[in-house]
């Protein structure tokens, strides 16, 4: 059986006042030694406020966090030495440049001067940032920052590494950067949470998900999972040059089809096989089809699914 290295039990997060607001609404989930655990949610669904609570900088209602068996809340001290964790905000320190950011930080978790010294050595080379050794936060470009925010939360070998939102605002490049410095860093044994609006991200790193919204966990599974609970194989994108109640009476009763759903400007029907693409396209040319588009089932479907489409401020 493999290791928990995080364990949130009933966790219960409500902000007193005029209007309570009931942030967190009894979540609780494992996450195993190795792992990339992935939290999505909208805003305000209550995700930033769990990982603030198990980082130790929120304090819970309610509930329980173990972090390699030490419990956050009431032993915060300990629980931090078992933790590292990057905000998508830059909270380098800026007084100092790449290479004493990473000394200081070591010396705080309790290095001698010469172990500081070689584990920001080390840590320099295996990010790649020899050549940056000399420059101020304020000189790096936002990959370059988050790297050494990386290589910061790692120094002191926690168990566990929280990555809250680690890619927003970062371009392509410097994301897909970053999703293999995080993936070499699962293979040397970190285990990971991971909280991001990008689902290709959670897609492509987590293991398993946690869709997260009004306080509470909806669902968890690993992506692949999720993906197949939609229950279709393919969703098609019809866009019509007049959409009739009469057009959607026929589409909903096709037997290749299992939802129907009407859309601002399309209508997008979920298929029960891949294999009645053609047979769907051909039936809805004679109801004037105007334009097709053809998706395979994703995270985002799910996330949609589950959460609705409306806006959330």
């Amino acid at each position: 059986m493999k290791e928990k290295v995080l364990q949130v039990v009933d966790l219960v997060k409500t902000y007193t006042g005029l209007r309570p607001v009931h942030a967190v609404r009894g979540i609780s989930f494992d996450v195993m030694k190795g792992e990339i655990f992935g939290l999505l949610g909208p805003n305000g669904a209550g995700k930033t406020t769990t990982v603030g609570i198990a980082t130790t900088r929120v304090v819970p209602t309610s509930g329980t966090v173990l972090v390699d068996s030490v419990n956050a809340i009431s032993d915060p001290q300990n629980a931090k030495m078992r933790m590292g964790v990057v905000t998508q905000f830059n909270t380098l320190d800026r007084s100092l440049n790449v290479r004493e950011n990473l000394f200081y930080h070591c010396r705080y978790f309790g290095y001698s001067s010469k172990e500081a010294k070689a584990r920001a050595d080390e840590l320099l080379e295996l990010f790649q940032l020899t050549d940056k050794v000399k420059a101020k936060p304020i000189d790096l470009s936002g990959g370059l920052a988050q790297r050494v925010q990386l290589a910061r939360a790692i120094a002191h070998y926690p168990k566990l590494l929280f990555l809250d939102e680690p890619t927003a605002g970062l371009d392509p490049q410097s994301r897909l950067a970053l999703w293999e410095v995080v993936k070499v860093l699962q293979e040397q044994g970190v285990t990971v949470i991971l909280t991001t609006h990008y689902m290709e991200e959670a897609d492509v790193l987590c293991d398993r998900v946690a869709i997260v919204d009004y306080g509470k966990i909806l669902k968890v599974d690993t992506p692949e999972n999720l993906k197949k609970s939609l229950g279709a194989s393919t969703f098609l994108d019809l866009k019509f040059v007049e959409t009739t109640a009469d057009d959607l009476s026929k589409i909903e009763a096709m037997d290749e089809v299992m939802e129907v759903e009407q859309l601002t400007d399309r209508v997008r029907i979920s298929l029960k096989d891949s294999n009645s693409v053609a047979i769907v396209i051909q039936k809805a040319v004679t109801m004037g089809l105007k334009d097709v588009s053809i998706i395979e089932p994703t995270l985002e479907s799910v996330f949609i699914k589950l959460t609705g489409r409306e806006l959330r401020d």
